[in-house]
């Protein structure tokens, strides 16, 4: 009797905890939330106390006053604040069970492929303090290829390259597990801040990392035979200190971005290398297949393209591949014990 009322209040959930964002999937609903992993803290004499979570804390970045800290809980995919993770997980959990307090969801967590026992610990601590029964975690490869549709549990090579906000995982996965790996700490965040860079030190102009992003998503990576985009933007002149507007082109952005987009082409390049030739023949005809927020880089498909002379696509709807992965697993208990990490 007892375990089913327990499971009247238990609501599964899968979770994408990521360093821009953080997506919660809810079994037999889909995904119910997609908000930025951005907490507002506001610091007093008793310590720290949690003002907006969100898309609110989200809007505060670069504009708070002294005593209020927009803060990123996460860098490069994993816990940099244990304190703040934990409150902002009870926060979206709280939120998507409508604030009932007698849930005790099973959650699955999606990290990067790279992370260190440490890391993991503080991963599953969080979610235990913020309210778990059990927690499992996935490494986000394998979530996002199950979320793109590969067919992972059968003999054959399918290739992910997953590029998130604070990392980049790439992997070969075969019969429902991780061939080869590797994880570089370059994302989304990575290529908006080598654009603000980029800006201050050609024009000196201080832009934020919205602008950045704006810019990243509009202009992407021209290829050398397409017309020149031009774009308007608006920051702080570093030399006068008055806000400024100035047109940028497109040639400017791939010029910018070449060093980290160059060094996430050798790591596809390392982990085709390492592949066992079996697998590496699958590739061929299957190809390479992108999730993550950094898919949606103009010709970046074009450019792996070219670069590993491998069939290229972009997942259907690659920011909620790791999500939706993760959520397929909670349906299947016999893929939920071949698939996630041991603990």
């Amino acid at each position: 009797m007892f375990n089913y009322i327990l499971g009247l209040f238990s609501n599964d959930l899968a979770i994408d905890l990521g360093t821009a964002s953080t997506l919660i999937y809810v079994k037999g609903k889909g995904i119910v939330s997609n908000e930025p992993s951005v907490v507002a803290v506001k610091k007093d004499g008793k310590g720290k106390r949690v003002l907006a979570v969100g898309k609110e804390a989200k809007a505060m970045l670069g504009r708070t006053p002294g005593n209020i800290a927009a803060i990123r809980p996460l860098k490069d995919g994993v816990i940099a604040d244990f304190e703040v993770t934990e409150e902002m997980l009870k926060y979206f959990i709280t939120k998507v069970h409508n604030r009932r307090l007698l849930v005790r969801p099973r959650i699955i967590v999606g990290v990067p492929s790279g992370i260190t026992q440490v890391e993991k610990r503080a991963v599953r601590e969080s979610a235990y303090s913020a309210g778990a029964a059990e927690v499992y975690l996935i490494e986000e490869p394998m979530a996002a290829a199950i979320g793109a549709g590969l067919p992972i549990t059968e003999p054959s090579g399918n290739m992910i390259v997953d590029i998130g906000g604070g990392t980049s995982e790439i992997a070969v996965i075969s019969l429902a597990g991780i061939v080869q790996a590797k994880s570089i700490r370059i994302g989304g965040d990575k290529l908006d801040e080598v654009i603000v860079q980029y800006i201050k030190r050609k024009y000196n102009l201080s832009i934020g990392t919205g602008v950045a992003e704006i810019i990243k998503m509009t202009l992407g990576l021209p290829m050398p035979d397409e017309r020149n985009q031009k774009l308007e933007i608006k920051g702080s002149n570093l030399i006068t200190g008055i806000p400024t507007t100035l047109e940028i082109e497109s040639g400017e952005i791939r010029e910018a971005l070449n060093e980290p987009i160059n060094a996430l082409i050798e790591a596809v390049k390392h982990v085709l290398e390492t592949t066992p030739p079996e697998l590496a023949a699958d590739l061929v005809d299957k190809g390479i297949v992108l999730a993550g927020g950094g898919a949606l880089l103009k010709n970046l498909d074009t450019i792996l393209r070219e670069e590993t002379q491998l069939p290229v696509t972009i997942a259907d709807d690659p920011l909620t591949c790791v999500v939706k992965g993760a959520g397929k697993v909670l349906d299947e208990m016999k893929l939920l014990r071949e698939v996630t990490i041991p603990s």
